[in-house]
């Protein structure tokens, strides 16, 4: 365990002791989720992740045409990243993440993906279910779909043949998606109004802290701000709303995307959405003043801080997320007991 780990479990501590931890709500999926529920388990004991369930890849795509189920994969991740450091916690994040190797069809199949699916039919209920598999885990954190049906992520693409630059395609399905060719314009979910997962929406208005991102942006964060029923209550919620931001553009989904056009593209799916801070790599931004007048017009101002990993990797360090966050939430959020 390292110093920072032990100063920040020293600070969870002293605010258990007050009844004094922030009820938090991430949203996101695949990996970029993933690293922010591992930082945010570190500084706080009620956590919540909305995860989205538009995949169509892999094992959850293999699945969700066979047996007709909502993608587990994010889920799956959600769970594993909330798992603790000790043996137990490690132990179930492998199996869960474990993969089967072989000729035959459980080829590429997650351990996890399967314990979902299987308990969704036993208890018939995705809630139920997960907090099952939850509680089997001993996950630090809560775990719930965006909404209860499976949803096609469709994104119009311009340039997506090379051959026509400026003509705009339909492209279909997350996994295509994230990698189309071409500059997405816009995303839009089918159904286009689906149903929030209601204790979703509770958590939500529920949070003193709603952090949305980091994640591919238009195939894991924006979806969320599709579902009408869960965007009224971003919009509405008394929480505090941090958006996180990548460290790189995601090859083929923000190629070449500055840190500002991340919020402006943002904005144009939810224009009425504000929020309160937006947390970047000082690294990752060369241009600040355009990111902090684009953090304006969404309500909110820039904080800076090295998130990034120390190897170089366009990946979020945990322990330096979780210091992030924690300065985050303790200055800007309320003094004394959150509630």
């Amino acid at each position: 365990m390292t110093i920072r780990t032990r100063r920040l479990r020293r600070l969870v501590g002293s605010r258990t002791s007050r009844g004094a931890q922030p009820k938090v709500v991430a949203l996101g999926g695949g990996m970029g989720l993933s690293a922010s529920l591992a930082a945010l388990r570190r500084i706080t004991g009620d956590l919540t992740a909305v995860v989205t369930v538009a995949d169509d890849g892999g094992s959850s795509g293999r699945l969700r045409d066979e047996l007709d189920v909502l993608p587990p994969g994010d889920l799956r991740k959600a769970l594993a990243a909330l798992c603790g450091d000790d043996d137990w916690g490690q132990t179930w994040a492998r199996v869960i993440q474990h993969r089967f190797i072989s000729e035959g069809e459980l080829h590429g199949h997650a351990v996890g993906n399967l314990l979902i699916v299987a308990l969704w039919e036993q208890l018939g209920d995705h809630v139920k279910a997960l907090d099952l598999v939850g509680k089997l885990l001993g996950a630090h954190g809560r775990v719930l779909p965006m909404s209860a049906v499976p949803l096609e992520l469709q994104a119009f693409v311009r340039g997506h043949d090379p051959g026509r630059p400026d003509e705009v395609t339909t492209v279909r399905g997350q996994a295509t998606v994230a990698l189309t060719p071409g500059e997405v314009q816009s995303v839009h979910l089918v159904p286009h109004d689906p149903p929030a997962v209601p204790e979703a929406v509770e958590a939500v208005l529920d949070a003193d802290w709603v952090v949305l991102g980091p994640g591919s942006w238009f195939s894991s964060v924006i979806p969320h701000l599709l579902v009408p029923e869960l965007l009224e209550a971003l919009t509405e919620t008394k929480a505090r709303r941090v958006l996180s931001l990548n460290l790189a553009p995601q090859p083929g989904e923000t190629d070449g995307f500055s840190p500002q056009r991340h919020l402006e593209v943002l904005a144009r799916h939810a224009p009425k959405l504000a929020f309160d801070v937006v947390l970047a790599d000082q690294a990752a931004v060369p241009d600040q003043g355009s990111l902090c007048d684009a953090a304006k017009r969404l309500g909110g101002t820039v904080e800076l801080a090295p998130v990034a990993r120390p190897d170089g990797s366009p990946k979020h360090d945990p322990e330096l997320l979780a210091a992030a966050y924690d300065r985050i939430f303790r200055m800007h959020g309320r003094i004394g007991p959150w509630r």
